[in-house]
């Protein structure tokens, strides 16, 4: 059952990326760097819905999800890239040590055959 969740993902990336890319072809979205800012999101979400918690998701969802955010500060916001990335440096560092708790569960590799 998890090989079917673990080979889900190629799908969910292809339909977001091939989903932004019609959408800004057809130019119902103005901008591309909003495409951006969600399939970040996007993906950041479709990895904890896919892999669950574990010590790679617990890092990778949430840095996803912190640089779209970031990218849509820099946007909309005018937060400079100055303030981001040291943001998104220390989230990380935050982030590889809560991933070392014996709370949160090792990733389970699918079985070979």
């Amino acid at each position: 059952m998890l090989e079917q969740k673990r080979s889900a993902v190629l799908p969910i990336v292809l339909i977001a990326i091939g989903g932004g890319w019609l959408v800004n072809e057809l130019q119902l979205m103005p901008q591309i760097s909003t495409l951006i800012i969600l399939g970040l999101i996007g993906a950041g979400i479709a990895v904890l819905a896919v892999e669950g918690l574990n010590k790679s998701s617990v890092v990778t969802a949430p840095m996803l999800i912190a640089t779209g955010f970031a990218i849509y500060l820099k946007d909309y916001h005018a937060i400079g890239l100055k303030l981001s990335i040291p943001a998104l440096m220390v989230l990380a560092g935050i982030l590889m040590l809560l991933a070392r708790s014996r709370h949160i569960a090792e990733r389970i590799e699918p079985e070979q055959d």
